[in-house]
């Protein structure tokens, strides 16, 4: 007994023993990892709050190609919040190796809403200043900068109000659209969103708080916009509104020449009486897609429709919608009638569908559901968005779509006109130098498991093979959503705009403390002009 009792004690002390070697081996591990977290931070008085654990959603986005985790993740409450953190980040020097990356709804695709060892605001977190609408005979709403634009269009319109541009998804922040530009269909007419903002407050690189308008502090509010997230965090915007819509009739029509797709969409954007939105898609290799819209797509003639085949060849959707409300339906489809008359598509491919306007603003969101449910939503988008000169869209439309690309399965490929006179030539975003230019965006997404052509690398691949025949061919096309590794990239991206955008980020930002995942700009080494 007195046998049995020692060795269950000794068995005790070693189980003891080894317990304390795994604690022991934890508090070391946690020790390494909080002792990378400067401890200034956790001195700060906010409202908010940081977070040091559990962070990995902010070391991601929808591109899935890049992950870097960041020390800490500020949650704000407050606009102080961020003017208090940038301020002490900014107060540390150029010492310091932290940087501040603004995260919306974390939709960036190449890393850029990231900040290795650094801190990443998740700007979602930050509700206020609540919305606040002005209906008189100028309206618009202020608006935090972490708000969703779905969630701002269906508050306007209990005043029967709405924003008047809009990507073609909704559920980003206010932040991240501006300091990009904000294109869909409407673009054409309104311009991006960035053109439709009356006033921005910002906090600089620096943790100072500014309004800023084309009246009030002009050259930062020129520099925002469009800015890539480089100068100045957005935390509150004025954004036009108009009258809203009830109803939107939503078109699509088919044609097998290109020639003739850009004619009538360049004509539609030209136009005094034309539609409301106009997009336009690429179809290679789609088997029996008349069929499948017809779930959501009523045929003007089902007949012909039920019998049309594409024969393997490249086919081009164009896209329209005409907004209206029930009362003017009458009126509106006389209009659509006249209009559908003048372009010259195949007779046979007119679809039509009537739906309210907040769903088909929405649309994006409805596929979303319905890819999660697959489990084809959270994976790689190796996306590439270009603006591309109308001089030179046909010969990029010969080689891109009759050679490099060989299907569309894996994504949607988007091709539409817009105007430039729509768009604020003072921002900060780069465009061709022609009057009209269309935005192609190849919207792929990868299969995380295959080495196919539906994989992550051959998907990549094609994309290089674009951008090396339009550099080659010499087009002038410009990246929208820009990508580059090095800032000798980017200095030829920018062109003769590069000494602005360096002056800018010199009074702003002249740590490069902000926005480290665009790669524009290493900490504390922006060269004086």
């Amino acid at each position: 007994m007195r046998f049995f009792h020692i060795f269950r004690y000794k068995n005790l002390l070693f189980v003891r023993s080894i317990i304390i070697m795994l604690l022991s081996f934890l508090a070391i591990q946690l020790n390494l990892s909080f002792s990378n977290i400067p401890s200034s931070l956790t001195t700060l008085t906010i409202d908010g709050h940081f977070s040091f654990t559990n962070n990995e959603f902010a070391s991601e986005d929808y591109g899935k190609q890049f992950q870097f985790l960041p020390l800490a993740v500020l949650h704000p409450k407050s606009v102080s919040d961020i003017a208090t953190t940038v301020r002490h980040v900014w107060e540390l020097g150029p010492s310091s190796e932290l940087t501040i990356a603004a995260r919306g709804h974390g939709h960036s695709i190449q890393g850029q809403a990231q900040a290795h060892r650094g801190i990443v605001i998740n700007m979602e977190s930050l509700k206020t200043p609540k919305m606040h609408f002005e209906v008189g005979d100028f309206p618009y709403v202020d608006v935090s900068g972490g708000e969703l634009w779905i969630n701002i269009l269906k508050e306007s319109f209990k005043y029967g109000l709405a924003p008047k541009s809009w990507t073609d998804y909704l559920h980003l922040t206010v932040g991240g659209t501006l300091s990009n530009a904000g294109i869909s269909g409407q673009a054409f007419r309104h311009g991006p969103q960035i053109s439709n903002v009356h006033q921005l407050e910002v906090v600089t690189g620096k943790g100072e708080v500014m309004t800023c308008s084309e009246q009030q502090n002009a050259d930062l509010f020129s520099g925002v916009l469009g800015g890539l997230g480089q100068y100045a965090i957005i935390t509150r915007a004025r954004i036009s509104l108009e009258p809203a819509v009830q109803m939107v009739k939503w078109i699509r029509v088919l044609y097998s020449d290109f020639a003739t797709f850009t004619g009538d969409q360049e004509h539609l954007i030209s136009a005094d009486n034309t539609f409301d939105y106009i997009e336009g898609l690429v179809i290679k290799n789609r088997t029996g897609l008349l069929n499948n819209w017809r779930s959501s797509f009523n045929p003007k003639y089902d007949n012909e429709a039920s019998q049309f085949t594409s024969e393997g060849k490249t086919l081009f959707c164009l896209e329209l919608a005409k907004n209206f409300n029930p009362n003017d339906i009458v009126k509106t489809n006389e209009e659509i009638e006249s209009m559908l008359s003048e372009l010259h598509y195949i007779p046979s491919t007119l679809f039509m569908n009537e739906v309210t306007y907040i769903e088909f603003l929405d649309r994006v969101h409805a596929a979303e559901i319905k890819l999660q449910a697959k489990g084809l939503w959270d994976v790689p988008h190796p996306w590439l968005n270009l603006l591309v000169p109308r001089s030179k869209i046909h010969k990029f439309a010969d080689e891109v779509f009759g050679n490099i690309l060989a299907d569309t399965s894996n994504g949607p490929v988007l091709v539409y006109p817009v105007n430039k006179s729509k768009w604020n030539n003072r921002t900060s975003v780069v465009l061709p130098k022609e009057d009209i230019f269309y935005l192609v965006a190849f919207l792929s997404q990868a299969n995380p498991l295959s080495t196919g052509k539906d994989g992550l690398e051959h998907l990549l691949n094609q994309n290089k093979q674009v951008l090396n025949f339009c550099k080659e061919a010499d087009l002038g096309v410009k990246q929208y959503l820009p990508h580059y590794a090095t800032q000798v990239e980017w200095r030829a991206h920018f062109g003769q705009r590069w000494e602005t955008f360096q002056r800018r980020k010199l009074a702003y930002d002249p740590l490069a403390i902000l926005a480290p995942g665009q790669r524009i700009f290493q900490k504390g080494v922006v060269q004086d002009l």
